[in-house]
C-alpha cells in the first residue's frame, strides 16, 4: 500500500472494517474525506504514547501493556507532561486553571 492511500484512511474506510466496527458495537471516529486535522490531536497522542512508551518496552502480557499504557496516561501524559498546545502546561493543569461561568 502506498503512502497517500495510508494517508487517505482507505483500510479504514472498507465494508469489511466497517461491518467488524459494527458487529462489535465499535462507532469510528474519522477526518471527513479532505480535512486532514479533525483528528490531529488523537493522531498526535497516539505518535507521542507509540514514541515514549510502546517503542521503549517490551511487554510479556496483554494486561502488562494496558497496565503501563494507563499508568502512562493517567500518571504522566496527563499530570506531568508539559504540551506545547496548552502553554507547557499539563492537562491536568490546565483544566485546574480554566475559569468557568458560574463556579
Amino acid at each position: 500500500m502506498t503512502k497517500d492511500l495510508q494517508d487517505c484512511g482507505i483500510r479504514y474506510t472498507s465494508e469489511d472494517y466497517r461491518n467488524q466496527l459494527d458487529e462489535n458495537g465499535i462507532i469510528a471516529s474519522m477526518s471527513r474525506k479532505g480535512n486532514c486535522y479533525d483528528n490531529a490531536a488523537m493522531g498526535s497522542f497516539w505518535s507521542t504514547l507509540k514514541h515514549e512508551l510502546i517503542f521503549r518496552c517490551t511487554f510479556r502480557t496483554r494486561d502488562e501493556a494496558k497496565a503501563a499504557i494507563f499508568d502512562y496516561i493517567e500518571g504522566f501524559y496527563n499530570r506531568k507532561r508539559s504540551h506545547s498546545s496548552l502553554g507547557y502546561k499539563s492537562p491536568l493543569d490546565y483544566e485546574l486553571n480554566l475559569s468557568y461561568p458560574n463556579n
